[in-house]
C-alpha cells in the first residue's frame, strides 16, 4: 500500500522528470510506487508475453526497490519502487541519456545514432544496437551488463518497426515514457480487431 499523500507527494506528469515519466507508466494505480504486479501488468500492456512479464516484474523490482525507498523507510519484501527516488537506481554500464538527476541528456540521445546508425540514420539495426550495448559496458559493472542488454532486447523486440529498425522516435519516448503510451494503444487496438 501507499503512504499517505502527506509523505509521499505524488507529482504531476508535467512536474516530474523523464526518467519519472518513463517509470511512471509503470505505476498502474497512479500513487507514486510501483509493485512486482503493476511491472508485470505494465509489461502485459506494451506486449510483452506472460513470461517475460512475470520475470520482468520480480526482477526490476527486486534490483531496484530498495535504492529507491524514501528516507526512513525500510526494506520490503512487496519490493515497491518510489518513483520520486527514480533517479538513484539508475544502472551503469548505459547510454548516460539521463543524467543522475533522471535528466534526458539530448547529446547524449544524439551520439547514440552519430556513433551507431550505419545502415540508417535514424535507427538502429539489432546488430548495430548489441555494438552500442557491448560499447556502453564498463568493467565488471555486471548488473549494469544485465540492466543495460536486458532493457535494449525487451524494447528491440517490442518495438522494432517491420523491416527490423528501432526507429528514433521510438527510442526517444523510452526516455519520457511515451513509447509506452503508444505500445499500449497498440495492443489494445489489436485486441478489439480481434474480438
Amino acid at each position: 500500500m501507499a503512504s499517505s499523500s502527506t509523505d509521499n507527494e505524488i507529482k504531476s506528469i508535467g512536474e516530474m522528470t523523464p526518467l519519472q515519466k518513463h517509470a511512471s507508466f509503470f505505476d498502474r494505480n497512479k500513487d507514486g510506487v510501483i509493485y512486482p504486479g503493476e511491472t508485470y501488468r505494465g509489461m502485459r500492456a506494451i506486449g510483452a508475453g506472460i513470461g517475460l512479464s512475470a520475470i520482468a516484474g520480480v526482477v526490476i523490482n527486486a534490483l531496484l526497490s530498495s535504492k529507491t525507498l524514501p528516507e526512513g523507510r525500510r526494506f520490503s519484501l512487496r519490493f515497491p519502487i518510489y518513483i520520486e527516488n527514480i533517479q538513484k537506481a539508475k544502472h551503469g554500464s548505459d547510454t548516460d541519456t539521463y543524467d543522475s538527476e533522471g535528466r534526458f541528456v539530448p547529446e547524449k540521445f544524439e551520439e547514440i545514432f552519430k556513433k551507431y546508425a550505419k545502415t540508417n540514420p535514424n535507427a538502429l539495426t539489432k546488430k548495430e544496437l548489441d555494438k552500442m550495448i557491448h560499447a556502453n559496458r564498463e568493467p565488471k559493472d555486471y548488473i549494469g551488463w544485465f540492466g543495460g542488454t536486458i532493457e535494449w532486447k525487451i524494447l528491440y523486440l517490442l518495438a522494432k518497426d517491420k523491416d527490423g529498425f528501432l526507429e528514433k522516435d521510438t527510442i526517444r519516448g523510452v526516455y519520457d515514457g511515451s513509447v509506452f503510451y503508444k505500445l499500449e494503444e497498440k495492443r489494445n487496438s489489436k485486441k478489439k480487431t480481434h474480438n
